[in-house]
């Protein structure tokens, strides 16, 4: 297997537009939830925003030039939706999507593939303000905005997420508040969950209309979960339903489990689940499975049916805190081909923060290197086992705005000197570039 990892196989790395672009105000962008989120006093650490962020908007062509230099073979990016439609929906501003055609077509130069995602937390403003992700008006907008990128696009991206992260998009922004748009409602949190799912259908119901030759799916977080002891099996294989089996289910099989939707019942009023979103959810099927890990997740009883309590993480542990598990990961994908096959699987997101320290003009980061090449074994492992993982992106290219950690917290393959933005790749950027040319079958 390793000596012929790499022949199909994408080795990439990945950023969101608020994370790394800057230029809030450039081009007709209007705000976005994450600019009002950001700017709001005591949200993020110590203030920090996302106004200049790494300034990708017109430094792309450096780093574009970096991730040719590092081997990476694709890019995951996302569009920022307030670039394109300011409002989030109504007139098209040219100006935004002309930024990201010249980043794709410089992608493409370089000889590097484009994965796109659609929305990655960044909701315009402007619907918010109409209800944003409560309003069922909003799933018609994203499922237009989503089909004019697409089109936009034609002849030069073929590989899209509609979007990213829904259960922390729901989770933190509507139960927590620890996420935009700052809201603390359970009853929100699982009708939000519901409208992200629904809002993939829609929007890829939207794109396939096009009749292009595009592949479309929607990358979800996704953290094995465990029983603090024996007896409390039931408790977790509860947590396991609402945090990944809703969203799995939702995605690749078009409807949710009757156990699920009893449980929901139990609490709430589920009205909200119409019969026509369940209808284009069934016709949608993915063409891949994009999966973020990052942990996994052990429980044990709490006060709340839904909400278990959660164990503080075990060592070792990255800069935020997280448990470094490897394993979670092969055993995660192994359940996904068990429960789903045929869904081809992208890691399209993992990776690891930690205090990185420029010395001598140099940032060595061992602890990196050692997470990304156990995860990378898993990767292979699970194929080992039969899984059909087709690509590996690290979180991410550059460190950046962390959302609401602001600039305190380093996940970067490439060190970004937020003053100067001097960009300098460490030393797990080098590992993985000589690692793919080591497992890169060599042409005869």
């Amino acid at each position: 297997m390793s000596k012929q990892f790499l022949r199909n196989f994408v080795i990439g790395a990945a950023t969101a537009a608020y994370q790394v672009e800057g230029a809030t105000r450039e081009d007709g962008r209007l705000p976005s939830i994450w600019d009002v989120f950001s700017h709001t006093p005591g949200k993020t650490f110590e203030g920090h925003t996302g106004d200049r962020a790494c300034d990708q908007y017109h430094l792309f062509r450096d780093d574009i030039r970096l991730m040719k230099d590092l081997g990476l073979s694709s890019y995951r990016f996302s569009v920022s939706w307030s670039r394109i439609f300011p409002t989030g929906k109504g007139a098209f501003n040219q100006k935004g999507m002309d930024y990201y055609r010249r980043l794709v077509d410089e992608l493409l130069a370089h000889d590097i593939r484009p994965l796109v995602t659609l929305y990655h937390w960044d909701l315009p403003q402007a619907l918010e303000e109409q209800g944003g992700w409560l309003n069922r008006d909003t799933l018609s907008y994203f499922a237009s905005y989503a089909e004019t990128v697409v089109r936009q696009f034609e002849g030069a991206a073929t590989r899209f997420i509609t979007i990213n992260e829904p259960s922390v998009a729901a989770y933190e922004g509507y139960l927590t508040g620890q996420h935009a748009p700052g809201h603390s409602d359970l009853t929100e949190t699982l009708h939000v969950a519901h409208h992200f799912m629904a809002a993939h259908a829609y929007a890829a119901e939207a794109i396939r209309a096009l009749a292009m030759p595009v592949e479309i799916g929607v990358a979800l977080n996704l953290s094995p979960v465990y029983p603090a002891s024996p007896s409390e099996l039931d408790i977790a294989k509860g947590y396991d339903r609402i945090s990944n089996q809703f969203f799995l289910d939702a995605a690749c099989k078009g409807k949710y489990s009757p156990e699920i939707l009893s449980l929901y019942g139990e609490i709430m009023d589920l009205s909200f689940i119409r019969d026509e979103d369940l209808l284009v959810m069934s016709k949608q099927s993915l063409d891949f499975l994009g999966v973020n890990y990052y942990f996994p997740t052990i429980v044990q009883e709490g006060m709340h049916p839904l909400l278990p309590d959660v164990l503080p993480p075990s060592e070792p542990l990255t800069d935020m805190g997280w448990t470094i598990d490897p394993q979670g990961l092969r055993e995660l994908l192994v359940r996904i081909h068990q429960d789903y096959p045929q869904i081809p699987i992208y890691i399209t997101e993992n990776g690891a923060a930690f205090a990185d320290e420029v010395v001598s003009n140099q940032v060595n980061d061992p602890k990196r290197i050692a997470f990304i090449e156990g995860h990378l074994q898993a990767c292979m492992d699970a194929m080992e086992q039969g899984v059909d993982v087709r690509g590996y992106y690290v979180w991410s290219l550059l460190d950046n705005f962390e959302w609401a950690y602001g600039y305190s917290k380093r996940f970067g393959l490439v060190y970004v000197d937020y003053e100067s933005m001097r960009r300098i790749p460490k030393a797990s950027a080098y590992w993985l570039r000589d690692w793919m040319m080591a497992h890169t079958p060599k042409e005869v």
